[in-house]
């Protein structure tokens, strides 16, 4: 068939040189008609024909095929797309009637363009040589150019600098070639200063014509999201009292020395300060922590570059030695032990504090993290017994910390078997109407040969013994039948439950609240739980399965101590969490540290941008309370309203309570 025959053809079948055309999902012909939605002509397809037409998505698109019309071949240009769930459509023109496809093409990717044009992300198409192709309306207001200004010039040249644009035509001449799509992230110059993108970048073909392949540069403004994500990971790995790493920090470089180690050794000298608390107690945490952040500085004077310095929490401080021998260690831990011989002067008071070390050994005491660390603390503790301000090396002999621990195993089971433990209450205050509407459940060991026990006391033991899921079902259903008798008292207050790692990971946790919650005909459900950061960093796909179990039966969950562990803000967005709780470190003081002050104020910003609550705890004075009034905390927890309390105590303080002011 000539050229010119194809809209002859077209026009003699339909008297139409553009017919519509359908294709529904469980037949592969043709429908062809110059009445839209009515057969007039069925043409057999092949299957790679009906695959192709069945390709298109719901955004208008094009593609050619040919046919056999009335016994003649015809090469005919589609243009339409998938209408519903059963049908593909549009309208079809001779591929050589460029007048017709070209018309097709305008009414058709009419609705294809407008997305184009008014989608929220930057959307610039380049050619293989980088020309610019189309600049959408977004990415207009960014750059402060029109599109008819840029379209046809080099997008290298344009928006990156000579490295950035010799790296960029590497990078996208390799895609080009393999056509794989890809991200990137690229900091761009626009009207609003620099900002970050996140390019999602894919090949397409032209479609018709001449077969070209484009690429589609569709970008994000990711600016803000990896500002709080820094914010976040600052925050999760710096000691906001010191600016040293914490805990967290220094446990990611312990691990690496470790594994880098090679025929070298990895040394920890493990400090806490002898007589801090004393500090405290005499001229209060404000001065505690102005007085950590001098013996930071004291201690740094003492170790050499390339030494790393942590603050692990409280008074105690570890140092990290990656090229160690025994000898070198001893003498950075004298060095330490004299220096903090000296007195400090905080204002006009002048005040000493010495520190006991314990000094430990990779390989020579552990190959891992924790054997490491705990090996140094067992000195450390050491070191205290036997009269303060000295160091001890580890030694295998050390099993006093071996009998606390057979102590425990044998008295905690016990313990739990002759209901030895108690569950105190305390109030949480919420701060628009100072009303009490939850409480936390906390667990006392009232053991008959040491009195009561606080949890800091057997909590880890239980954790790594795995007597913690035995422990944890205890004060589930202790808070479950507490919250059900006050329920029917016509207190409808909410009971807070701590969980662990441990539990998180484990499924019995929701058949426990399932089981407690029928137990005692607790509904609606009046339990919450309250989980640390690292219970998120074990497993964060079970944990998240187990939590979205636990708030299908109504329970909310609070991510407890926020700012202690480690949280990006990504994960934050994943885990289905109702609250964060602001860990006390952050709290202390607050209205006399601007740092903690920025800090609280960009976690309440992330938090209602994310829809959590958030809920501060260790809230002892009153100026902490009226801070947190104005940045907006939800709830606040501490001394300055409660201590934790029995039941019946509960009841006797709630009587007595008035949301104006707070009670001691």
């Amino acid at each position: 068939m000539s050229a010119d025959q194809g809209p002859t053809l077209l026009n003699t079948h339909f008297g139409t040189c553009s017919p519509y055309w359908h294709l529904a999902f469980d037949s592969n012909a043709l429908e062809l008609t110059a009445v839209k939605d009515k057969t007039h002509v069925a043409v057999a397809l092949s299957d790679m024909q009906a695959a192709k037409i069945r390709r298109l998505s719901g955004i208008t698109a094009s593609l050619d095929i040919t046919i056999q019309l009335g016994g003649q071949p015809i090469h005919l240009h589609l243009v339409g797309r998938r209408v519903n769930k059963f049908k593909w459509a549009g309208t079809a023109s001779a591929y050589t009637d460029t007048q017709a496809v070209a018309r097709d093409l305008v009414h058709g990717l009419s609705f294809a363009e407008q997305v184009v044009s008014e989608a929220n992300s930057v959307i610039v198409i380049v050619d293989q040589h980088g020309r610019i192709q189309r600049f959408n309306r977004l990415s207009e207001e960014y750059t402060g150019l029109q599109e008819q200004d840029v379209i046809g010039k080099n997008v290298f040249q344009m928006f990156m600098s000579p490295e950035e644009a010799a790296a960029s035509r590497r990078n996208i001449a390799g895609f080009f070639r393999n056509g794989s799509s890809y991200e990137v992230e690229r900091w761009i110059k626009t009207v609003k200063g620099e900002r970050l993108f996140l390019f999602r970048n894919k090949f397409v073909h032209s479609g018709s014509g001449k077969k070209e392949v484009y690429l589609i540069c569709s970008g994000t403004d990711i600016t803000e999201e990896r500002r709080a994500q820094e914010r976040l990971r600052v925050l999760a790995n710096t000691d906001i009292i010191t600016g040293l790493p914490n805990r967290n920090a220094i446990q990611d470089v312990i691990n690496q020395a470790i594994s880098e180690r090679g025929e070298s050794s990895v040394g920890l000298v493990y400090l806490d300060l002898d007589n801090f608390k004393k500090v405290n107690d005499a001229y209060g945490h404000m001065f505690g922590d102005r007085l950590l952040v001098e013996v930071a500085h004291a201690i740094l004077g003492c170790i050499n570059q390339g030494n790393m310095l942590a603050r692990l929490g409280g008074d105690e401080f570890l140092v990290l030695v990656s090229h160690a021998d025994r000898i070198q260690l001893q003498d950075l831990a004298q060095r330490i032990i004299e220096r903090l011989k000296s007195p400090f002067r905080i204002g006009l008071i002048e005040v000493y504090t010495g520190c006991s070390i314990g000094i430990a050994l990779c390989p020579e005491h552990g190959n891992d993290l924790d054997s490491l660390i705990r090996c140094a603390d067992t000195a450390m503790y050491v070191a205290k017994e036997q009269g303060k301000r000295t160091y001890i090396v580890f030694s295998s002999e050390m099993n006093r910390r071996v009998a606390e621990y057979m102590w425990l195993d044998t008295n905690l089971r016990k313990g739990l078997e002759q209901h030895q433990l108690v569950v105190y209450y305390q109030p949480k205050i919420r701060s628009r109407d100072g009303a009490v509407s939850n409480v936390e459940a906390l667990v006392r060991w009232d053991s008959p040969e040491r009195g009561l026990i606080p949890p800091s006391l057997f909590i880890s033991y239980a954790e790594e013994s795995g007597l913690i899921i035995p422990l944890g079902r205890w004060v589930l259903r202790t808070a479950a039948k507490q919250a059900a008798k006050w329920q029917r008292q016509g207190l409808n207050i909410r009971v807070a439950v701590n969980l662990s790692a441990r539990q998180l990971i484990d499924d019995s946790v929701v058949d426990d609240l399932a089981e407690a919650l029928e137990e005692n005909q607790l509904f609606p459900c009046m339990l919450d739980f309250e989980l640390t950061e690292s219970s998120l960093i074990e497993d964060e796909k079970r944990a998240r399965e187990v939590i979205t179990r636990l708030r299908t039966f109504g329970a909310q969950v609070h991510l407890d101590d926020f700012g202690t562990g480690y949280s990006s803000l990504a994960q934050l967005a994943r885990i289905p969490l109702d609250a964060i709780k602001l860990d006390q470190s952050f709290v202390r003081g607050v209205n006399m540290a601007p740092v903690s002050q920025s800090l609280i104020r960009a976690i309440v910003a992330v938090a209602e941008a994310l829809q959590f609550k958030v809920i501060a705890e260790g809230v002892e004075t009153e100026s902490e309370n009226q801070f947190l009034d104005c940045v907006g905390v939800d709830e606040k927890q501490g001394f300055l309203f409660a201590q934790p309390m029995l039941p019946e105590q509960l009841e006797h303080w709630l009587q007595s309570y008035s949301p104006l002011s707070p009670l001691e």
